[in-house]
Formats: C-alpha cells, structure tokens, sequence
C-alpha cells in the first residue's frame, strides 16, 4: 500500500532524512533534568563524531579542535521534544546514544514517521534549518537520548573556516536524499512484508529502540498487519 501521506509530505515540503498517536504530555521533568554543556566538549564524548567523519573523509587536528568547539552535547529526556512542529529548526543533531523520531500528526490525528535515528545516525528538519522557516514537523525521544548538535551558524562557521566541511556534509545531505528516494520507491512499488523485510536488513540495530506501533507508523500498516506478517514469517517453512 503507497504511503500517500509520505510522498504528499515530502513533494510539497521538500524534506529530507534517512503511525501511533504521539503523547501529547511534555515529560517536564526531563525537561527540568535535560542539560546542555556551553563549553568545550570532554574529547570522550565527541570521539564518536570525530571517528565518523574520519570514516569520511579524515580531520586534522585544527579541523578536530574546530569539531570539539562548535558542537555541543545535550540530553533529551524520553519524550521529550527535540523539536515540535511551529517551530524554527535551529540545530543538526548527531546521536551518541539512544533514538530520536522525526514525524507529523495529520488533521485525523495519525502519525505519519519520515525517520528514525540511533546511534551514529543524524537528524533534523533540513528545510526549516536551511530557511529559518517553522517547521512541519515533530522530532521527539523515543527514550533518553544523548546528541551532538549544531547550530546553522556554526556549522556556516565549519565550511568558512574547514572547506573538508563542506564536502562532509554534502555527502551526508546525498545520502539522506538517496534513502528518501529508495524509501518512497519502495512505497510505490513494494508489499508490506517486503518493505518489512527491507526495514530489518538495513536498519537492524532500531529493532531493540521501536515498538510494533512505532515500526508499523514507519512502515505505513497497522500493528495488526505488523502482528500478522511477524507472525507469518517466524514459522518455519515446510
């Protein structure tokens, strides 16, 4: 079944990025817990960012100091909203550990998943971020979640000063493009259990972060279909 909400969504907002009702309570106390560190970075904690890029392209050592100065960690709390949809989308974010998911609610009250992001995996509402414009969009923690961010002026900052910047985040900007572009292929073209087939080879390590509602939103089909397929594929062929 096409995700006619998806491909509506993305041709009309042009996002880009690798339903169950969201809940509507603001965890306020993660809120009150969540904290964010102003000053320069402890090395361990970005030393997963800079291993990630150097599987890019490698850094430098200015260009590692100029990483350690311009990103900073921040702890969202389960449920917490990283971003809701009204909103100017002021930060890139990078996951050191946990999950995020980026979503809309529709007039009848579904949730519509684009993207999930765990570990190692990057995050934001590119065309809110580019144009200072509200955004569409939700991004919310799945459970207490650990980033990396950075602000559009920062990372304005990154390509003047580093131009390896530039190109780093160009492929990044590529491949979130590419997946879109399999994504919505794959919602045109593709059945339910083989879009749910797809969704446990590329993206084996969400499996322990997601609910069945969670992975059914994503995948366009009720948890009841989700329940059905899980359970026609674990029995043994004869």
């Amino acid at each position: 079944m096409v995700n006619k909400w998806l491909v509506t969504h993305v041709i009309r907002e042009g996002c880009f990025g690798p339903g169950s009702l969201h809940l509507l309570a603001y965890d306020l106390k993660g809120a009150n817990n969540a904290t964010q560190m102003k000053d320069k970075i402890p090395q361990a904690s970005i030393e997963p960012l800079l291993d990630y890029f150097d599987r890019l392209l490698p850094l430098n050592k200015e260009e590692q100091e100029l990483v350690i100065r311009k990103f900073h960690s921040r702890l969202f709390r389960k449920r917490q909203y990283v971003l809701q949809e009204g909103n100017v989308c002021t930060q890139f974010y990078f996951v050191i550990r946990g999950c995020l998911r980026m979503y809309k609610i529709d007039d009848k009250g579904n949730t519509h998943i684009l993207q999930f992001a765990a570990e190692n995996y990057w995050i934001n509402d590119l065309g809110s971020f580019h144009s200072t414009k509200p955004s569409a969009l939700n991004i919310d923690a799945l459970e207490d979640t650990w980033v990396l961010q950075i602000s559009r002026d920062d990372l304005i900052t990154l390509y003047t000063e580093a131009p390896i910047f530039h190109r780093i985040f160009r492929v990044l900007i590529e491949n979130s493009f590419v997946r879109l572009q399999e994504r919505l292929l794959q919602n045109i073209s593709s059945t339910a259990e083989e879009r749910y087939q797809s969704f446990l080879e590329n993206y084996p390590h969400l499996i322990n972060h997601l609910s069945q509602v969670q992975i059914a939103s994503y995948l366009g089909i009720t948890p009841e279909f989700l329940s059905r397929l899980r359970n026609k594929l674990s029995k043994p062929k004869s």
